[in-house]
């Protein structure tokens, strides 16, 4: 993925792309649930890996890939006309007058404001289906979290893909991402999507959507 489509979509990028979240090795039913003092059970989940690598939040990234590539191959190639042009200028330079270095200059700083409005609007608009895509998988995965939890028995649940909670350590047998990310391919009956070609891994944006408050 070149930088033209990862700017505009951070999270998929980041998140449902990792190989980090593709390599997800838990329990799909825990059977251990460690306890606090007083008896309560805690888990953890990745929230926003486990919305990404569900069913529906990778074909739902993909459709938005699909909808930004045009705009991305415009992106490129507005981008190759400012690199062929001040290419021809730095060659031919020592040929030209005055005026045409001047002529010329100017029309590269016209075409780079060009690409920098339109590299803004695509990530201003990238951004915003980004969020409310999210906004709509975060909320539904979290009724699915919820419903598992009360069915396992389980009083808190930590999400451990945020940087403030203060997780130092969990039984492996606690994280319950896969299990949730499970629970939720079968209530939407979305089907896992055709497997890509493995790509290296993409660093990670530097925020991203909060999960959901509980309810």
């Amino acid at each position: 993925m070149n930088r033209w489509l990862g700017l505009v979509l951070p999270l998929a990028v980041g998140i449902a792309m990792s190989s980090a979240a593709q390599d997800l090795k838990v329990p799909a039913a825990p059977s251990a649930k460690p306890a606090l003092a007083g008896g309560t059970r805690i888990a953890v989940v990745a929230f926003q890996t486990g919305v990404a690598r569900t069913n529906e939040g990778q074909r739902a990234y993909q459709e938005l890939e699909n909808k930004y590539a045009p705009r991305e191959a415009q992106g490129k190639a507005l981008d190759g006309e400012v690199k062929s042009l001040a290419r021809q200028l730095q060659t031919e330079g020592s040929k030209l007058t005055d005026a045409e270095r001047a002529s010329r200059t100017k029309a590269i700083e016209a075409k780079k404001k060009q690409l920098d409005r339109f590299a803004a609007d695509l990530k201003a608009d990238g951004n915003r289906d980004v969020e409310a895509m999210y906004s709509g998988l975060a909320a539904k995965f979290y009724d699915v979290l919820s419903a598992y939890a009360h069915q396992q028995g389980y009083d808190v649940i930590l999400d451990s893909s945020q940087q403030h909670t203060p997780i130092l350590y969990i039984d492996p047998s606690a994280d319950i991402t896969k299990a949730v990310i499970q629970a939720y391919n079968v209530k939407s009956g979305v089907a896992a999507p055709p497997a890509q070609p493995a790509t290296a891994p993409k660093a990670q944006p530097a925020t991203a959507p909060k999960a959901p408050a509980a309810r």
